[in-house]
C-alpha cells in the first residue's frame, strides 16, 4: 500500500453537516433526552436498582451519539477554520448540547446529593459504571444547585466557549511571511515551525521573529481574551464552586491528588539546571558562546534529510510492528478507514491532534506533514493516541478516554519506538547524532517547557485576579523564560508574546502538566521495556486498555509505578541526565 498526503473522510461519523443523518441525530437526541427526563420523578434513595441502571445505560447511549455529533463539528471546523458553514455548525452544536446538558443535569445532581450510605446498594449493581459514578461524587463539594448549573451551561456557550472559538478563528487565519533562499514565502504556522529546526541560524531567527511579530501585533487583543477566560474560570470555579486554586480544578478532573502534581512541579524545578547544561553543550556543537532562544531546536549536524509521507508512514508502522504486531494493526486501521488528515492547507488548524468520541468509531488524526524528521515523530505521536483509544474501545463511553496525565503515555512511547528504529536504520553518523540531540530537544519541549507553561498559568491566574494588565502578564512570561533558561540561553524581547500563541492555556487551563507527567512516566516504562523485553509488553498494553476505568494512580500502582514519591519523578530526570552524559562524551567537531 502506498500512503499519500490527503484529507480525512468524516463519513463514518456523518456524511455532511447538513445531511439527513445529521438531522436525524439531532432529532434522536431530543427524543432520547425527553425519555430520560421521565426518570426525574423516579429518583430517590429507595428507587429500584434496575430502574437506576436503566437511567445510567440510557445516559451512556445518549452520550455516545452526542459525542459523534460534537466530534464531527470539531473536525469539520479543524479542517478549515475559515469555513463559515463549519463555524456556524459548531456554534449550533454547542448551543444544542448545552440545552441537552441542562435537561439531563438532574441525574448527576441527584447522585451527588445522596449520602454515602445511600449509594451503597446502587454501587453494588453498577458493574462497569462503578468508577464513573465514583468520579461524579468526587465533585459533590463543588456542585451548585440545578438552576445555577443550568445558567453556567447556557452562559458558557456565548461566553467562554465563544471566546475560545474566536481565538481559534483569529489565530488560524494568520499568514506568516519569511524570506527563504532569497524569496519571500507565505506560510501557515505549521510550515513556519519547520524552519526553527533548520541549520541556517538567520532563517531560524527570522521564523521566530515573524511568528511573534504576527501574534504580538494582536497581543493586546489576544491577551484581553486570555484575561476574560481566566476571570470566567476563576469566577466559576473558585468564587462559586469553592475550589482552593485554579489548578485544583484540573487535578480533580484528572483524578490526580494535588500533592502528586505539586511533587511533579517541585522536582521539575529542582532539575532546571539539567536542560541548561544541555543547552550549554549544544552551544559548543553549534560553535557559539551562548544559544539564542532561536537556536534551541537547531540541528547539530548539517542534515536537510526529508522523508516522503509514504516513507514516514512505513517507518512508523514498522516501528510499531517490531514492538507488537497488534499495535501496528491498530494503527493501520486509521489509514485504511481514511481517518487521517495530513496535507498542509490554508485555514486548516495548525499543529496536530487525535480525536476520539464514540468508542465504536476509529479515532481521527490531524497532522500538518512537511517532510521533516519532526513530522515523522509527530505522526508516531498522534497514532499512539489513536492506538491508546482503540485498545480501550471495549469500555463504555464514560470510561473510554484515559485521564489527561495518562493520555500522553502511548503517544510518547510510540515516538520512542520510532527513534529506536531511526537510530537502527540510519548509517549517516551526522544524522544519528542529530537524532540523539533531538531526543533531548523533544524531552525539553515535552517536560520542562510544559512545566514552565504550567507555572506561568498558575502565576497568571493570580495576576489576573489582581487586575494585572496584558503588558504585566507579558513581562511575567519573559521572567518565566529567564528563570527557565538561566544564563544558558539569551531571549529576544519578542518572546514576551509567546504565551498568547499557546492554544492549550486558552482552551484547557493547566492541561500542559499532563505532557510532563506522561513523558517522565514513559521514560520509566521504556526503561522497564529495555530491561525486560517481551514480558513487559502485555503489562504496558494493559495500562492502555484500562482507558479511564480506574483512577490514574490505581492504574499505575498495578503497573508497579508510585507517582506519589519524588524519587519516581527524579528517576525520569536521571534517565535524561545520563543521556546528556552520553552526549558530553562525544568529541565536539
Amino acid at each position: 500500500m502506498t500512503y499519500e498526503l490527503g484529507k480525512w473522510d468524516l463519513s463514518d461519523l456523518f456524511p455532511a453537516f447538513d445531511s439527513p443523518e445529521m438531522e436525524s441525530a439531532f432529532e434522536t437526541l431530543k427524543k432520547d433526552v425527553a425519555e430520560f427526563e421521565k426518570f426525574r420523578e423516579k429518583l430517590s434513595p429507595d428507587m429500584d436498582v434496575e430502574e437506576f441502571m436503566s437511567a445510567v445505560e440510557s445516559q451512556e447511549k445518549t452520550t455516545r451519539l452526542a459525542s459523534r455529533v460534537g466530534q464531527f463539528a470539531g473536525l469539520f471546523f479543524s479542517e478549515d477554520t475559515q469555513n463559515q458553514d463549519a463555524q456556524t455548525f459548531q456554534a449550533k452544536m454547542q448551543q444544542f448540547m448545552a440545552g441537552l446538558q441542562n435537561r439531563t443535569l438532574f441525574f448527576s445532581l441527584w447522585w451527588k446529593s445522596l449520602e454515602e450510605d445511600e449509594t451503597q446498594r446502587f454501587m453494588e449493581v453498577a458493574g462497569e459504571y462503578d468508577y464513573w459514578l465514583k468520579q461524579i461524587r468526587n465533585f459533590k463539594p463543588y456542585t451548585l444547585t440545578e438552576p445555577e448549573e443550568k445558567i453556567i451551561n447556557i452562559k458558557d456557550v456565548t461566553g467562554i466557549s465563544a471566546m475560545r472559538t474566536l481565538y481559534s478563528s483569529i489565530t488560524n487565519r494568520y499568514v506568516f511571511k519569511v524570506e527563504v533562499d532569497g524569496e519571500e514565502k507565505e506560510m501557515t504556522r505549521g510550515e513556519l515551525m519547520t524552519l526553527v529546526r533548520e541549520s541556517d541560524p538567520d532563517l531560524r531567527a527570522r521564523a521566530y521573529q515573524e511568528l511573534y511579530q504576527v501574534y504580538g501585533d494582536d497581543g493586546a487583543i489576544l491577551g484581553q481574551m486570555y484575561q476574560a477566560i481566566v476571570r470566567d474560570y476563576r469566577n466559576e470555579n473558585l468564587e462559586l464552586r469553592g475550589f482552593d486554586s485554579p489548578m485544583a480544578v484540573r487535578n480533580l478532573d484528572n483524578d490526580i491528588p494535588n500533592e502528586v502534581v505539586d511533587t511533579l512541579l517541585d522536582v521539575a524545578v529542582k532539575n532546571t539546571e539539567l536542560f541548561q547544561r544541555f543547552f550549554r553543550l549544544k552551544a559548543k556543537w553549534l560553535k557559539v558562546d551562548r544559544l539564542r532562544r532561536y537556536d534551541i531546536y537547531a540541528p547539530v549536524a548539517e542534515s536537510d534529510k526529508e522523508y516522503t509521507y509514504d516513507k514516514a508512514v512505513s517507518m512508523v508502522l514498522d516501528s510499531f510492528n517490531d514492538f507488537s504486531p497488534k499495535v501496528a494493526e491498530l494503527a493501520k486501521r486509521v489509514f485504511e478507514e481514511n481517518h487521517l488528515d495530513s496535507s498542509v492547507r490554508k485555514g486548516k488548524r495548525s499543529g496536530a491532534f487525535c480525536s476520539s468520541g464514540d468508542p465504536a468509531v476509529t479515532p481521527y488524526v490531524l497532522v500538518n506533514y512537511n517532510g521533516k524528521a519532526n513530522d515523522v515523530s509527530t505522526l508516531a505521536h498522534e497514532l499512539g493516541h489513536a492506538i491508546h483509544a482503540m485498545l480501550a474501545e471495549k469500555h463504555h463511553v464514560f470510561h473510554f478516554h484515559s485521564s489527561l496525565p495518562l493520555a500522553e503515555t502511548a503517544s510518547t512511547f510510540s515516538e520512542m519506538l520510532l527513534i529506536d528504529l531511526l537510530l537502527e536504520e540510519e548509517a549517516d553518523e551526522a544524522v544519528r547524532r542529530d537524532i540523539l540531540f533531538s531526543q533531548i530537544d523533544d524531552a525539553y519541549a515535552t517536560i520542562m517547557r510544559q512545566i514552565f507553561f504550567a507555572l506561568f498559568e498558575r502565576e497568571a491566574h493570580e495576576m489576573v485576579a489582581k487586575d494585572a494588565s496584558v503588558d504585566e502578564l507579558a513581562a511575567a512570561y519573559l521572567k518565566n523564560l529567564e528563570t527557565q533558561f538561566g544564563d544558558s540561553v539569551s531571549i529576544g524581547e519578542e518572546f514576551r508574546w509567546e504565551w498568547v500563541s499557546i492554544p492549550h492555556i486558552y482552551h484547557w487551563p493547566f492541561y500542559v502538566y499532563a505532557y510532563s507527567f506522561g513523558q517522565l512516566l514513559v521514560l520509566a516504562l521504556y526503561q522497564q521495556y529495555k530491561q525486560e523485553g517481551e514480558p513487559f509488553i502485555p503489562r504496558y498494553l494493559e495500562i492502555l486498555a484500562a482507558g479511564g476505568s480506574m483512577a490514574p494512580v490505581e492504574i499505575l500502582d498495578r503497573a508497579g509505578v508510585d507517582v506519589r514519591k519524588p524519587e519516581f519523578w527524579q528517576g525520569g530526570f536521571d534517565v535524561l541526565s545520563r543521556m546528556v552524559d552520553d552526549l558530553e562524551k562525544i568529541p565536539v567537531e
